[in-house]
């Protein structure tokens, strides 16, 4: 695979993971409470994630070792710990992922929620039975993120949002609220998905410090995707918000959609929140097992088939257990929380030579990272 394809596969992959069904829900709900001071969370957010990415891309893919592995080199049995947060927070985000496919196509074609989850996870699983399935994850994701910007852009665009204040308030708030920061940002480069990108570059053969200006290009690309898509959603959502009192709780993101757009809206909708739950089950399984192929030769022989298994039990809980409505929230902020343990284990293991070799980590990242896990641990504590 063309290096250049790779880098803009790991990118998709980070973006589209971190855009979910959670992630509609969030901005709909947070643009709701904080109008165009929204803006600033989300520019806040950008700046956390860019910080919070060029370190753990750099870390990992200059050492060559997943994160766990760098976290069990560090401290015998810390990867583990890395790893529980990781995987139990990307199995009750893949749960709310697998009830988003099934309710975009319940938008698109009506049949019952249930039945589209199940048509939505086969077909997750059919990409991991290709003989190359990385190739045909990363080829996946690109498409699909491309939908997902078009749709909601045209949706922005016949809202008519209050540009010159959503501009405005983006750089100076006339509101804050710590909880909107900490799950936005757990939702964007929180838990599983700050990892998603870096250990698909691993396996695309990227490491060694010969890898860092490509490395670097592909976390910000990442980044400024899903920025985009949630500036995209935020306006979309704020033209709605400003000129309309009838957005439905049960379902704020379709009533966003079907406002702004009429009856095509909900089709879009549909489209949109399918595109974003699908790419989000693909990538949550796929990084949630990567935290756990090191642990065993069996599981790094049959890692496909844990990665299907994966799908497959996150969805028999979702059919088993149904909407899992405010799970979607939360689950953002249980990712707000393992965000500033999984950076700080990083950033000490980017000081011993050890593990880095000759390597000498940015001073200035160095920096950057440790001022984010001071930030999203007061933010954390300040909800608490």
């Amino acid at each position: 695979m063309p290096k250049s394809k790779a880098l803009l596969g790991a990118a998709f992959l980070m973006a589209t993971s971190a855009v979910g069904p959670g992630f509609l829900t969030q901005t709909t709900v947070f643009t709701q409470q904080l109008t165009t001071s929204f803006g600033f969370i989300i520019l806040l957010s950008v700046i956390i994630d860019l910080c919070v990415q060029f370190n753990i891309w750099q870390i990992i893919t200059v050492s060559g070792k997943r994160a766990q592995d760098l976290a069990n080199e560090l401290f015998p049995g810390l990867g583990y710990l890395l790893a529980f947060l990781i995987v139990t927070g990307g199995l009750a985000f893949n749960i709310g992922n697998v009830a988003g496919a099934g309710l975009g196509i319940e938008a698109l074609t009506g049949v019952p929620v249930e039945t589209g989850a199940i048509i939505s996870a086969a077909i997750a699983i059919g990409i991991f039975l290709f003989k190359e399935a990385g190739k045909a994850m990363d080829v996946f994701a690109k498409v699909l993120g491309l939908v997902m910007i078009g749709l909601i852009l045209y949706v922005a665009f016949t809202s008519h949002p209050p540009l010159a204040a959503a501009l405005n308030h983006t750089i100076i708030p006339e509101k804050f609220d710590p909880a909107a920061t900490l799950t936005l940002v757990g939702g964007t480069v929180g838990g599983y998905i700050s990892f998603a990108g870096a250990h698909r570059l691993l396996d695309s053969g990227f490491r060694g410090t010969e890898s860092l200006p490509e490395v670097n290009r592909s976390a910000a690309t990442g980044i400024l995707i899903t920025s985009l898509i949630r500036y995209l959603l935020f306006l979309a959502t704020l033209g709605v918000v400003i000129n309309s009192t009838n957005i439905n709780p049960d379902n704020p993101t379709a009533s966003v959609f079907e406002l702004a757009s009429g009856l095509i809206g909900k089709q879009i909708f549909g489209l949109v929140i399918w595109c974003a739950a699908i790419t989000s089950v693909v990538g949550a399984a796929y990084t949630s097992i990567s935290f756990l192929r090191s642990f065993h030769p069996a599981i790094e022989k049959h890692h496909t088939y844990f990665t299907i298994a994966f799908i497959f039990i996150s969805t028999l809980v979702f059919l088993i257990v149904g909407k899992p409505v405010k799970v979607l929230i939360f689950v953002g902020m249980l990712n707000g929380f393992a965000l500033p343990i999984a950076l700080a284990i990083l950033l000490v293991a980017s000081r011993k030579s050890r593990l880095m070799g000759n390597y000498e980590h940015s001073v200035l990242l160095q920096a950057a990272g440790w001022l984010m896990v001071l930030i999203m641990t007061g933010l954390a504590i300040q909800i608490f």
